[in-house]
């Protein structure tokens, strides 16, 4: 199987918060973001592997600014990592000033999905060849994250996880 870049996986949704979304504070509901986030996700995770591929987990999100009503708002997905079935997907949402066009960081997710067949058995997924020295970043921080998930999970021994050995040692 032909490893792939993660520009290959890129998915950029960009839409507007209307009012329906909105909580009592006029702000994009959490569980709404996290919907958008999660269909560029699998947008992201079908691109690289071209598998249908579901949600195994959300591993981190961060709200760290709040969405206004009219926001316009941008969700980029592409595949960080790629382990044996799964992949991991590194999210950023902007939001997009309307006059400047500046755009702002206000969040960011980190999901893992998994290629599955029609039968829904786990199917192998091409390899990631970072280019950018933040897709080389987070290529290598993928792997302590997954080492830390499957540590607390109980699917692996601390003293089996060298990637987060090494941080201490």
């Amino acid at each position: 199987m032909k490893p792939k870049h993660p520009s290959e996986s890129l998915t950029i949704l960009t839409d507007m918060v209307l009012p329906s979304e909105t909580n009592a504070l006029h702000n994009l509901f959490g569980g709404e973001l996290l919907a958008r986030m999660d269909r560029a996700a699998s947008i992201s995770a079908g691109r690289h592997s071209r598998q249908v591929s579901v949600t195994a987990s959300v591993n981190h999100v961060a709200f760290n600014k709040s969405i206004a009503l009219g926001s316009v708002v941008i969700i980029e997905a592409k595949v960080s990592r790629a382990f044996k079935t799964s992949m991991e997907i590194y999210i950023d949402v902007w939001v997009e000033d309307r006059k400047s066009g500046e755009r702002t960081k206000a969040n960011e997710a980190i999901y893992t999905f998994v290629a599955v067949d029609a039968t829904g058995k786990p199917v192998e997924v091409p390899q990631i060849i970072p280019e950018t020295k933040l897709e080389i970043n987070r290529y290598d921080d993928a792997l302590r994250r997954k080492q830390l998930s499957l540590v607390l999970a109980g699917k692996m021994k601390p003293e089996e996880a060298t990637e987060l050995k090494a941080l201490f040692v």
